[in-house]
């Protein structure tokens, strides 16, 4: 979905789209163009990460980059402007368009601004949502705002005591010289909110940082600038008739040494969330079997031979998936899922077959749409492609949408099998372990053989254990004999 705004003849901007579906907002990973730069149309502009994938922003016009509205790092809410075009550069007939951050910075307000892009009225854009109205209008007053100043001497004679120093008088601040994260107006400091959140991890009060960003913003950087004193200097014991006072909570600070804090956000958080919610709503069983896959390694290495497979990945996953989906031919039922709102067991008439990929941002699982109609040759190019974009991190949350049925292959990792968690919206999910030479009997002696072990996870609300063991079984005796995939297709 494109997004726009002319804001006169000159200049355009353009807004944070939605891409993917109902998705609210997206974290700004990288600019590809800086101001000056020309553009044109269809040009990407910058990647963006959301709570499914990361996905690149093409521009729809053409001109010179007037402004970028926001730094790498930043979550912007959908429908909020991110980058100025000037479509008409050197005309001289139009103003620049007034950037978000030119105006006055307020203290941020709890509710987001409305995503449409336009302030509302009587209010000024701050770093989150918009501050509010001119109005007599009274505001809960926040726990301890009016006890900054003592706040901030009782942090100033603690951060002395661990020094080594007397603690000096209480003074008034001078006021030519901010040394606090304050507002302009004596309100409360500025930061965003991941730095905030930052503050508060270390144990920082903000009131006690001295900010260099501009308007007086506290950067990430002075509050790892205010921890670090504190996190390296030795703490001397003191004479029991001059004990220090007890430090506030908010003086003491974690060992940044020893931890390390990563935001959980974009598709992590997303696979948080999902995966709660699915533990917590499906009632899952997991069946497992060991199954003897020599054959099926033998018909691997001979379909790596095969003309009809040049220029296509051949490996074991193909054939495990191809195996799949003839035990779903067999059991359709399995291939369902649970309308929670209208009670009823929705069944799929085909497959969309997800691999789960583990990429630097997280697990994924983007989908092969309607894998079940694809032959042999067709299903390892999907697989193919479907891997290669995962790694280069490009899966777009049009391909993760609409899973059906998920493989995931734990075995790569050297693991034996897992109990998976199902996709949300899904009724099974196989897990492949890794394949190993094991001592196994064949006929009537024990010979070394490739074994592997399958776990078969399933949602129990719409498959009964006879079901979920008849898919597993099915599975596994195509492995065992891949001709099977001949006369059971």
């Amino acid at each position: 979905m494109t997004t726009m705004t002319e804001t006169s003849a000159r200049f355009r901007e353009f807004k944070m789209p939605d891409v993917g579906e109902g998705l609210t907002e997206a974290e700004i990973l990288k600019w590809f163009v800086q101001p000056g730069d020309t553009v044109t149309d269809g040009q990407v502009v910058c990647e963006v990460e959301t709570a499914k994938a990361a996905v690149e922003l093409p521009i729809p016009f053409d001109g010179v980059v007037h402004e970028l509205r926001f730094p790498e790092g930043t979550t912007v809410d959908v429908g909020q402007v991110i980058i100025a075009i000037d479509v008409a550069p050197g005309s001289g007939d139009a103003p620049a368009p007034a950037p978000a951050a030119a105006a006055p910075v307020q203290e941020p307000v709890e509710a987001a601004g409305s995503g449409d892009g336009d302030a509302p009225k009587g209010r000024t854009p701050v770093l989150v949502g918009y501050g509010v109205a001119e109005s007599s209008t009274k505001r809960r007053p926040r726990k301890g705002a009016s006890a900054a100043p003592e706040a901030a001497a009782v942090a100033a004679a603690v951060q002395a005591e661990l020094n080594g120093h007397a603690a000096p008088a209480a003074a008034a601040p001078a006021p030519a010289v901010p040394a606090q994260g304050s507002a302009p107006d004596g309100g409360r400091p500025l930061a965003k909110p991941p730095v905030r959140k930052l503050a508060k991890d270390l144990g920082i009060d903000l009131a006690t940082v001295v900010p260099t960003g501009k308007d007086g913003i506290i950067t990430r950087e002075d509050v790892h600038a205010a921890a670090a004193p504190a996190a390296t200097t030795p703490v001397a014991a003191p004479a029991p008739s001059q004990a220090a006072p007890e430090a506030p909570a908010a003086a003491v600070v974690s060992d940044s040494a020893r931890e390390t804090r990563i935001p959980v956000k974009g598709v992590r958080k997303a696979i948080a969330q999902a995966m709660v919610g699915s533990a917590f709503t499906a009632p899952h069983v997991t069946e497992f079997v060991t199954v003897d896959v020599t054959r099926t390694m033998k018909l691997v290495a001979e379909l790596k031979e095969d003309k009809d497979m040049a220029g296509v990945r051949v490996n074991p996953l193909l054939i495990i998936a191809k195996a799949l989906l003839v035990a779903i031919k067999r059991n359709p039922e399995v291939n369902a899922a649970w309308d929670e709102a209208n009670q009823e067991i929705v069944q799929k008439h085909y497959v969309n077959l997800g691999i789960a990929a583990a990429t630097p941002r997280g697990l994924i699982v983007p989908n092969i749409k309607d894998a079940h109609d694809k032959t042999l040759p067709q299903l390892a190019a999907a697989l193919g492609e479907l891997v290669t974009t995962a790694r280069d991190g490009k899966t777009s949350p049009a391909a993760m949408a609409g899973g059906t049925v998920t493989i995931t292959n734990v075995g790569v990792f050297g693991v034996d099998t897992g109990t998976p968690i199902l996709n949300p919206g899904e009724s099974a999910i196989l897990a492949v372990g890794a394949i190993k030479l094991q001592p196994w009997v064949h006929k009537g002696k024990v010979k070394p053989r490739q074994v592997t072990t399958l776990a078969l996870s399933f949602d129990h609300r719409l498959v009964d254990g006879e079901l979920g063991s008849k898919v597993l079984a099915d599975v596994a005796a195509i492995l065992e004999q891949p001709k099977r995939l001949i006369t059971w297709a």
